[in-house]
């Protein structure tokens, strides 16, 4: 039962209700570019109504959500501040305390009041926060997922554009190669074919990068082959380019190192990681070095190839294995994109560290993984 002092603060809130809000709507912050800001002060009046109820007990702490969701939506939707709906909730707080003080009675007389405000106060503000932050988080992750799409919509439309694009460089192309064999059989001490023989087989692995990207389909059938083999192979086809960067391999491959896979992608992740680590000892002075590491346990294949060429710096390391990003000034930032694809494809992972002295890039293959037929 309410004592004498609190019925008086009741009566006195019921009656001066209208000049508590007016005091409060006056000194209440709210932007002339809000477009709620009409909003604003209905929502004020519905509030201090509200709160005035809850004191005098004819409304419940509960009935208080449905103004704090249309609060909160609406902050949200304009992208305001919610500090500035906190700080003109707490001068409210201070109108009703203002009023209390003129009352001509004892503060612990009314103390239950006071407590009641505080409640009614807290409770509209935390209950609004936690609404506007969800609002927020699901607005964010919303956007999030459409620049997700976009992007995704974008790649493929670039995908497209490069496999139409490649495919007429890959017609005469192959038909160049054909005479180049020819050119060989027929001339076989003629001069240079070695060399076109070579760049023309770059440039049709630089063409195989872009239709990968493009494409989901393999290459090839899964097949039984030794990475040290397919090692071989690979070093074998960039030996011109070794020998002219002036660039030096060391192999610490196990002998009989099974995989089951598509060889040509995997090559594919050889050929690209190596040429990138060719590429980047081309600014180095003194000894250019990469040393390729291929082992094997119970559970996992690890693959290790590094190279001592320039650190790569720390915000380009993040995002290496994103499409269209490079550290080279004519590089087109596919080659690692296309690597992650493939040994992923594989079920393996790889990552890339680099310090001062040397870039190291380490994948490793499940066993378990590589062996199901």
């Amino acid at each position: 039962m309410k004592s004498y002092a609190e019925q008086q603060f009741c009566t006195y809130l019921v009656e001066n209700k209208d000049t508590i809000i007016e005091n409060w709507n006056r000194k209440i912050i709210v932007s002339q570019n809000d477009p709620f800001k009409k909003e604003i002060l209905t929502n004020g009046d519905q509030v201090m109504s509200l709160i005035i109820a809850l004191i005098t007990e004819e409304k419940q702490i509960e009935d208080i959500h449905a103004i704090c969701r249309k609060i909160a939506a609406e902050r949200a939707q304009t992208g305001e501040n919610i500090g500035n709906f906190v700080y003109n909730t707490n001068l409210g707080r201070h109108e009703l305390f203002e009023a209390m003080f003129k009352m001509d009675v004892k503060a612990f007389e009314l103390q239950p009041i006071a407590s009641k405000i505080h409640l009614c106060f807290d409770y509209l503000i935390y209950y609004t926060v936690l609404i506007y932050s969800e609002i927020i988080g699901k607005n964010l992750e919303e956007k999030q997922h459409f620049i997700k799409e976009t992007h995704k919509e974008r790649l493929t439309i670039l995908g497209q554009m490069s496999a139409s694009f490649v495919h007429e460089f890959r017609n005469p192309l192959t038909s160049i190669m054909g005479f180049v064999k020819l050119l060989r059989a027929d001339n076989p001490e003629l001069p240079y074919l070695d060399i076109i023989s070579h760049e023309l087989d770059q440039l049709n692995f630089r063409i195989s990068q872009f239709l990968l990207v493009s494409r989901k389909e393999m290459w090839d059938e899964k097949t039984d082959f030794l990475l040290n083999d397919l090692f071989h192979d690979t070093i074998h086809f960039l030996y011109p380019s070794l020998v002219n960067a002036n660039v030096s391999i060391e192999e610490n491959i196990e002998d009989s190192v099974p995989f089951y896979g598509h060889r040509s992608e995997i090559r594919q992740v050889f050929l690209n990681i190596l040429m990138n680590s060719i590429d980047a000892l081309q600014t180095v002075s003194g000894k250019r070095q990469i040393i390729i590491d291929v082992s094997q346990t119970k559970d996992d294949v690890h693959i290790l190839i590094q190279n001592n060429g320039p650190r790569i710096p720390a915000d380009k390391l993040e995002t290496i294995f994103e499409p269209f990003v490079t550290t080279k000034q004519l590089g087109t930032g596919i080659g690692l994109f296309v690597c992650k694809q493939i040994v992923e494809k594989h079920n393996g992972s790889v990552q890339c560290e680099s310090i001062e002295d040397w870039t190291k890039f380490i994948i490793v293959f499940k066993k378990n993984v590589l062996e199901e037929r």
